[in-house]
């Protein structure tokens, strides 16, 4: 995701995003752990991702 698709979104938005990210994430540890996944790379997109949303977040309320 672009930092400034992520700025598009309203706040609550933001905080969904990042809850359906994080849920994505956990399963794809799961996966990685358990010898089914592929696409290593996934963790790190969706690890940059959250951070952006987080970042977003923190600025919004400052």
């Amino acid at each position: 995701m672009k930092p400034n698709d992520i700025r598009d979104l309203n706040g609550a938005e933001l905080q969904k995003k990042r809850a359906e990210l994080t849920q994505e994430l956990f399963n794809l540890k799961f996966q990685m752990n358990t010898g089914r996944l592929e696409n290593t790379a996934k963790l790190g997109e969706i690890r940059r991702d959250i951070a952006r949303i987080n970042t977003i977040l923190t600025e919004s309320r400052g």
